[in-house]
């Protein structure tokens, strides 16, 4: 159903977000297009900020979709706010869906005043940090308030997180869980195990996250550490990089060759091809990409229940969950049930795949939040 008055179009929708670096929220966009089309959305992508060299905007030109650099240098200045709203003025969508604080802080005022209905989603659940930051974050909390017509939370957690510190006041909260585009690559494995020097008779545990504070890696270390003299086959694959890389390798040296460390790779698909079991130790985590590929790939999932996890996974029908904070102990003890029973492996893996396809693939991810859009669309008419 096209919105009022465009009867016979698709619901014209443009992203803008802070920059396409390699974070979650950026790299989900390419996702989100890739389901876009089942929903009938015309799906295109602004960004602010060259970070790392945009990434996340090859894999949007994979989908077909050619992200437009509005180049702003701050988000104070005149200049920059003027060439937003002009952007926006020119592409007139029907909905504009932003991304991250610095997007919301620019693109919201500026389709405000051009009637463009706005949507906001928060991607995290935490916002601790400098006072500097604590105010930047304040400031595009009121933005969203008086701009948006719905804040999106990727979980029930993070939305009571959110009200919880504070932040949301004003705004109408819902609760719209990611989905992700993942191509299963039966077979790929073989080559990515040949390649990182495991064998075929390995039970891989791979870890599959940014490499910063809080996701649990020096307790995987002494889970594998504590399992592997029972379980000598038994191989730890850390996946991902970021500012914590020298202390997580530094963790990982006690484990000698039972430990191997691929750094960043674009093929997670083709890596999960090759895991035995998803492990996911985290602290805090809003809504973890990693588990929904785990289960599109089929491959069970050993997590921590914290965060928007619970809400992927149901412990022990499609995965097991251990309790938060992450402890080697009890890691040790819930991947132990996996490894030694390959018919526990696939009868998790095989229910955690069904639930992918009914709930976190990537066209129910754009139906539901194209019920978000209809309503601020409402909205906007209502008012008018």
């Amino acid at each position: 159903m096209s919105p009022a008055g465009n009867v016979g179009r698709p619901l014209r929708v443009h992203a803008l977000v802070s920059s396409l670096t390699w974070g979650g929220a950026e790299m989900l966009l390419a996702d989100f297009a890739a389901g876009a089309r089942a929903a009938d959305i015309d799906f295109s992508v602004g960004y602010l900020h060259e970070v790392d060299g945009s990434p996340a905007a090859v894999r949007l030109r994979a989908v077909g979709i050619e992200p437009r650099h509005v180049a702003v240098t701050g988000l104070l200045k005149p200049q920059d706010h003027r060439r937003v709203r002009r952007h926006l003025a020119a592409l007139r969508p029907d909905i504009l869906h932003t991304h991250l604080g610095n997007a919301d802080f620019m693109g919201g005022p500026s389709a405000r005043s051009l009637g463009i209905p706005m949507v906001s989603t928060i991607h995290v659940m935490e916002w601790d940090g400098p006072s500097r930051e604590r105010v930047k974050a304040r400031l595009m909390d009121i933005v969203r308030a008086r701009c948006a017509a719905a804040t999106i939370t990727v979980s029930d957690r993070a939305r009571e997180a959110m009200v919880a510190s504070g932040y949301g006041r004003g705004s109408r909260l819902v609760t719209v869980h990611n989905g992700v585009d993942a191509q299963v690559q039966p077979g790929a494995g073989l080559a990515v195990r040949a390649q990182l020097g495991l064998g075929a008779d390995d039970v891989v545990v791979t870890m599959v996250s940014v490499l910063r504070e809080g996701k649990g890696h020096e307790a995987a270390a002494g889970a594998i550490a504590k399992l592997r003299e029972a379980h000598p086959k038994l191989r730890l694959l850390v996946v991902g990089d970021g500012p914590a890389r020298d202390r997580v390798h530094a963790e990982m040296a006690s484990l000698g060759d039972a430990a191997v460390l691929a750094g960043h790779r674009d093929d997670v698909m083709a890596i999960l091809d090759a895991t035995d079991v998803l492990l996911h130790p985290s602290r805090v985590d809003a809504f973890p990409t990693a588990l929904l590929e785990a289960q599109a790939a089929s491959v069970p999932v050993v997590a921590t229940a914290v965060g928007g996890i619970p809400e992927i996974v149901t412990d022990g029908e499609d995965g097991l969950l251990v309790d938060a904070p992450p402890r080697a102990a009890a890691i040790a003890s819930t991947l132990g049930r996996l490894i030694g029973d390959q018919g526990l492996r696939t009868a998790l893996g095989e229910a955690g795949r069904r639930r992918f396809e009914a709930e976190f693939a990537a066209d129910r991810w754009a139906e539901r939040t194209r019920a978000v859009y209809e309503s601020a669309i409402a909205q906007r008419r209502g008012r008018r």
